[in-house]
C-alpha cells in the first residue's frame, strides 16, 4: 500500500468512528461520516445524526466555516446521494463547494441510484476515489442496505449457544451461556436495530427487559416484540416486564387470530399493543404476514433473540436474513438439552443453512460469528 493509500485509508476511519456516533439512531437512513482534509489535516468533520437532518458531507462542509482551499479532499463512508430528499442533492453542494477530489468508502446500494453520485462528481471534473475500506463502510449499514435493496425489514437472529450448539442445560437454565463481554456486545447490537423480539418461552423463562442499559447511557427502549400464539406469557397475577414496566406502550404482541380475549384485553389495558397474525401451516405464526406489518409500520430491522425452538423454525422456514452466532467454550454433552434443529433426516451437506460475509470477533473467551444467511 503506498502512502497515499495509506493516508486515505486513515482519514476513512476517522468518518467510519464518526459515522458510528450514531449508532442506531438514523434509521431507515443510513449511519455515515464526513471528513475535509487540506495538507494531510483534519479540518472539519460531520456525520449523519438523525434521519431528517444534514447529511455527513453536509454537515463537514457547513462545520468548515469557509471555502475548502483547492487541494482540499472530502471523505465520506457511503456515496454522496444525488437525488432531492429532504435535505437536498449532496453532490450539488459538493461540486458548489469548490471540493476537487472526493474519496468515497461504499457506493449507494440502491440499484437506482448505484454510481450516479459519483458519475455526477466526476462531469464535474472533480477527482473520486472509491471503494476506500469499502467492506467496513458496508457493514456498517446492514439494516440500511437489506431494506433499500430487498424493500423489508432485516430479520436477524442472535443465538448464545456452546460448543455442541446448546442453549440451556437440559433443565432450561441458561444463566449464562456466554460471559460478560459477548453480553455487552449483545446490548452493542440491541441498540442498533430500531426492535427486538422474543418468544413466548423466552419471557416464561427469563422475563427479560429487552432494553439497551449502559453505564454511560441512559436506558433506551426498542420496540419489543413477543411471539406468543395463544397469549401464555400473559399472567394477570406477575405480569412480565414487558408488559408491566414503564415501556410497556413499545411492546407488541404477535398472536393467533383466534387466541385467548381475556389475555388480549389484559394487554391493552396495560397499553400493550397486539398484532393478530395467521398460522401457517406448520403451526407457527405466519412470518411473512409480521414482515408485511413490520412493512406499513417502517420497521427496518428485528433482532430475534432466539431460543432453540425459535431459532429452528425461523431456519428452517427460511426467515432469517443474518444470524449473530455466539458460542462459549463450554460442552454441554447433553442429547437432551435444547439446541437448534428438528428430525429433518438430511442427507448431505448440501442442505445446511450457510452463512456468508461472514465476520469473526472474539469477546473474552467467547467468540462471535456473524454473517448473511
Amino acid at each position: 500500500m503506498s502512502r497515499a493509500e495509506q493516508l486515505d485509508a486513515q482519514f476513512m476511519q476517522r468518518a467510519l468512528d464518526l459515522a458510528q456516533r450514531a449508532w442506531g439512531l438514523t434509521h431507515p437512513n443510513p449511519m455515515v461520516g464526513s471528513v475535509i482534509v487540506e495538507q494531510g489535516h483534519i479540518v472539519s468533520e460531520g456525520w449523519h445524526r438523525l434521519a431528517g437532518q444534514a447529511h455527513a458531507e453536509i454537515e463537514a462542509l457547513h462545520n468548515l466555516g469557509r471555502s475548502p482551499q483547492p487541494e482540499a479532499s472530502l471523505y465520506v463512508t457511503l456515496e454522496p446521494c444525488s437525488t432531492h430528499g429532504q435535505t437536498g442533492a449532496c453532490t450539488q453542494a459538493i461540486i458548489k463547494s469548490g471540493i476537487r477530489r472526493v474519496v468515497v468508502g461504499a457506493v449507494d446500494p440502491n440499484p437506482a441510484h448505484a454510481g450516479k453520485g459519483l458519475d455526477k462528481l466526476r462531469a464535474a471534473g472533480i477527482t473520486v476515489i472509491e471503494g476506500v475500506l469499502a467492506q467496513s463502510c458496508r457493514d456498517l449499514n446492514l439494516i440500511f442496505n437489506h431494506w433499500i435493496v430487498a424493500q423489508r425489514p432485516l430479520m436477524a437472529a442472535k443465538m448464545a449457544l456452546t460448543l455442541d450448539g446448546k442453549f440451556a442445560a437440559a433443565s432450561g437454565h441458561s444463566q449464562w451461556v456466554t460471559g460478560p463481554d459477548a453480553r455487552a456486545d449483545v446490548m452493542r447490537w440491541r441498540r442498533y436495530f430500531p426492535a427486538i423480539a422474543v418468544s413466548a418461552a423466552t419471557v416464561l423463562a427469563d422475563n427479560p427487559s429487552l432494553t439497551y442499559r449502559h453505564a454511560d447511557a441512559p436506558t433506551w427502549c426498542p420496540i419489543r416484540f413477543v411471539f406468543d400464539r395463544q397469549l401464555r406469557s400473559v399472567n394477570a397475577s406477575a405480569p412480565a416486564q414487558l408488559y408491566s414496566d414503564a415501556y410497556a406502550a413499545r411492546t407488541i404482541v404477535l398472536c393467533a387470530e383466534n387466541a385467548p380475549t381475556a389475555q388480549k384485553k389484559q394487554l391493552e389495558r396495560a397499553g400493550v399493543s397486539i398484532w393478530p397474525l395467521p398460522v401457517a401451516a406448520d403451526g407457527h405464526l405466519d412470518f411473512a404476514a409480521f414482515q408485511q406489518r413490520c412493512i406499513s409500520a417502517a420497521i427496518c430491522g428485528v433482532y430475534i433473540e432466539t431460543g432453540p425452538g425459535l431459532a429452528t423454525a425461523l431456519l428452517e422456514n427460511h426467515q432469517l436474513d443474518y444470524c449473530f452466532v455466539y458460542q462459549a467454550p463450554k460442552f454441554m454433552s447433553d442429547a437432551s438439552a435444547a439446541g437448534i434443529g428438528s428430525k429433518r433426516q438430511t442427507e448431505s451437506m448440501q442442505q445446511a443453512f450457510t452463512l456468508s460475509q461472514v465476520k469473526h470477533q472474539q469477546l473474552g473467551e467467547d467468540s462471535l460469528l456473524r454473517g448473511k444467511l
